[in-house]
C-alpha cells in the first residue's frame, strides 16, 4: 500500500531510541522527509543511522520536551530546514512510577511538564503552520493505561488520560481545518526500556528476564509483546494520507490485552 508520505514532512519526538526511533526509520522508508528530537547526542547517530538505511533526509535536533523553549527550537529549525511540518508525532517518556501516598505535589507538576505539557507546547509550536498550510496530521504515543489503569503509575494513569482528552477536544476543533488528530496507545512492545524492566524484574524474584517476559506474555491473547517495527507500522499508518478518515481515535496496539465492549 502506497501511504502518500513521499516528501511529506514528518517531525517525531523523543526518537533517538525505543519506538520513536522506530518511528522515524519507517516514516523514512516511505519517502517522507523526517526530522528527529531528543535531549543527547544520541539524536545525531539515530538520524545517520536512518538517512543511511533509507537515503532519506533526516534533521536531528536537540531538544528537552520538558523545555518550552527547546520545543519551540525544534519546530523552528524543522521549518528552517523543510518549510512545512505535514505530520506530528508526539512520543515522550513516562513519568515515574509509585502510588498516591508515596508521591508529592512537586512530582505531579514535573510528570504534567511532561506527560501533558510537551504535547500542548508542541501543538502550539506546529498547528498554526499546519493550519496555513490547509492540513495536517497529528499523532500522540500513550499508553494502553488508558484504558486499564495499573497499579504503582498513578502518574501516568491520571496524565495520559489528560492527553486523551486534550487529543479528543483537539480533533474536534481542528477537523473542520484539514488537520486529524488521533492517539497510538501501546501495551508492552520489546524496547531498551523493557528490556531493562525485565532484567530489574528478574533480579528481584530471583528468575530471568525470559521468564519475566513470559509471565506478561501469558496475559496477551497474542501470547507475546509487540516489536519496534510493529509499532512503527501502526503509527506511520495512523499518520498518512492513507488513514485519511481515521479521526479522533485513540487506537489501541495491544495484542488484545485490553478487552474493551463492543
Amino acid at each position: 500500500m502506497d501511504l502518500g508520505l513521499k516528501d511529506k514532512v514528518a517531525l517525531v519526538t523523543a526518537a533517538s531510541k525505543g519506538l520513536g526511533k522506530a518511528t522515524a526509520r519507517e516514516f523514512a522508508r516511505e519517502g517522507a522527509k523526517v526530522a528527529i528530537c531528543a535531549r543527547s547526542e544520541l539524536v545525531e547517530a539515530a538520524a545517520k543511522e536512518i538517512s543511511k538505511e533509507t537515503g532519506a533526509n533526516v534533521l536531528a535536533v536537540r531538544g528537552d520536551l520538558t523545555q518550552a523553549e527547546d520545543i519551540e527550537n525544534v519546530a523552528a529549525k524543522t521549518l528552517r530546514e523543510f518549510g512545512r511540518i505535514d505530520i506530528l508525532f508526539n512520543n515522550a517518556g513516562g513519568p515515574k512510577p509509585g502510588d498516591f501516598l508515596s508521591l508529592n505535589e512537586k512530582d505531579w507538576e514535573v510528570a504534567a511538564n511532561l506527560t501533558l505539557m510537551s504535547a500542548v507546547r508542541l501543538c502550539y509550536a506546529v498547528v498554526p503552520k499546519m493550519v496555513e498550510q490547509g492540513g495536517g496530521s497529528i499523532v500522540t504515543s500513550q499508553s494502553y493505561l488508558i484504558k486499564q489503569p495499573l497499579d504503582n503509575l498513578i502518574l501516568s494513569n491520571a496524565l495520559r488520560l489528560a492527553v486523551i482528552g486534550f487529543v479528543k477536544s483537539l480533533a474536534n476543533e481542528l477537523g473542520p481545518k484539514g488537520i486529524r488528530v488521533n492517539s497510538i496507545n501501546p501495551a508492552w512492545t520489546w524496547t531498551e526500556r523493557v528490556e531493562q524492566l525485565m532484567a530489574d524484574r528478574a533480579a528481584r524474584a530471583g528468575t530471568t528476564p525470559e521468564v519475566e517476559a513470559a509471565k506478561i506474555s501469558s496475559e496477551i491473547p497474542l501470547r507475546r509483546m509487540g516489536t519496534p517495527d510493529e509499532f512503527a507500522r501502526a503509527a506511520v499508518w495512523l499518520a498518512s494520507p492513507a488513514a485519511s478518515f481515521i479521526h479522533g481515535h485513540a487506537l489501541m496496539f495491544d495484542g488484545g490485552l485490553v478487552q474493551m465492549p463492543l
